[in-house]
């Protein structure tokens, strides 16, 4: 697959580039950037406007990928699928609307204490708006969701659970579809944040049952700035507009406004129409692989990189759950974790540092932040070994010895 992927011709420093921060942005192969270069050239304008012939093959071209991600995520109409910038543009969106609608003083929005600040904030933002309380699903030290608390924290008060799918940190894949099932049970929605998991693992809408769904291009091998929000009808239709401008009425009037029907309420403005065709791109891509290949794939160089890692005297790894992705975070002991993703950098080897968008993971995990690597379809076992020599290098520079 490497060779698909036209940025490993990069040198970095005289050294070729080494890339293990796909937990952030994945690299994008040739068919996307293709895909992308070929809309511009060849069919470039604006979709659901125009009467003309290059407006109706772009919103053919746009309509057709809404089915593909449909497909993709098994999601049961295409009309439950909803073009956004992101997932945090997407959480945002929930957030927004049915914190306008269904949350009241005295309420609860629950989560989990392993979330992105993306899936923190906005419902923070909610609580204050509206008078509600934010409630946390704690980790155990096992670096696991504990699914006994979460069940007592679903209460009457609860009005939605919003839960990561794919810790950005830990790599734990969480039981979402056994959260979604507590809180079904006390008809509770659920939201999902899944950024880390499509691309990597296969995701099935139905199967989870979840209400939201939220996930980025970026992270799947697609462009950046395209994310989609998977909503249940039922859910979406409930909701308010987002945002107001064209493309999300039906009648305009200085005295009243028409909504559009779904998804298009919740599409205001022009779209990032070449963002969608990278998605559509990607998805294709990622489906040519194969969800299972890419997924043992990576569960290969999760355990070569465990197991290197811990090979290597003052480092510590947070999170060795069995059920997990390609993501490893670690510390070198008495070394800050920006000095080592410098020094490594000076290797050719990107990786991401930080607290990583987790800060009160972080302080449950004790740290101020962490080096992270997480795996691409392009990244092998020979680059884990460059990182773990590279590493010996690090640690004998900052540790003095030689």
């Amino acid at each position: 697959m490497r060779e698909d992927f036209p940025i490993f011709e990069r040198k970095i420093g005289g050294k070729k580039l080494i890339y293990f921060d796909s937990a952030s942005t994945t690299q994008k192969p040739k068919e996307v950037i293709d895909a992308v270069a070929s809309f511009y050239k060849t069919a470039n304008s604006n979709v659901h406007r125009g009467l003309y012939f290059l407006s109706r093959e772009a919103t053919e071209i746009f309509e057709a990928t809404r089915e593909k991600i449909r497909k993709f995520i098994s999601a049961e109409e295409a009309r439950e699928i909803v073009f956004v910038r992101g997932t945090t543009e997407a959480i945002n969106l929930v957030a927004t609307t049915f914190g306008k609608k269904f949350v009241k003083r005295g309420d609860e929005i629950l989560i989990s204490e392993m979330e992105h600040h993306s899936n923190i904030v906005p419902w923070q933002m909610v609580c204050q708006d509206r008078g509600a309380k934010l409630k946390i699903i704690p980790v155990t030290d096992s670096r696991e969701l504990n699914l006994q608390e979460a069940e007592k924290l679903i209460t009457k008060k609860t009005k939605l659970v919003a839960i990561t799918h794919v810790s950005n940190v830990l790599g734990t894949i969480n039981p979402v579809k056994e959260i979604t099932k507590l809180a079904h049970k006390k008809r509770v929605p659920v939201l999902v944040d899944g950024a880390q998991a499509v691309g990597h693992i296969k995701v099935d809408v139905r199967d989870l049952d979840c209400d939201f769904y939220a996930f980025s291009g970026h992270k799947m091998y697609g462009s950046t700035g395209i994310g989609v929000l998977f909503g249940k009808k039922e859910w979406l239709e409930k909701l308010p507009p987002y945002q107001g401008g064209g493309e999300m009425i039906k009648q305009v009037t200085f005295e009243k406004t028409t909504y559009n029907d779904l998804p298009y309420k919740f599409e205001a403005g022009t779209p990032d129409i070449a963002g969608v065709v990278g998605l559509g791109a990607a998805i294709d891509y990622v489906t040519k692989v194969g969800a299972d290949p890419i997924q043992r794939h990576e569960k290969e160089l999760l355990k070569y990189g465990q197991e290197a890692l811990s090979s290597i005297g003052g480092v510590k790894i947070f999170g060795r759950t069995r059920n997990k992705t390609g993501i490893i975070s670690f510390i070198l002991e008495r070394v800050h974790p920006h000095d080592v993703g410098t020094f490594l950098d000076g290797e050719g080897i990107a990786i991401r540092t930080g607290h990583h968008c987790c800060q009160p993971l972080m302080e449950r995990l004790g740290v101020v932040g962490t080096c992270r690597i997480s795996f691409g379809i392009y990244n092998t076992k020979q680059e884990i070994d460059k990182l773990k020599t590279a590493l010996l290098k690090a640690r004998d520079f900052f540790h003095g010895t030689n």
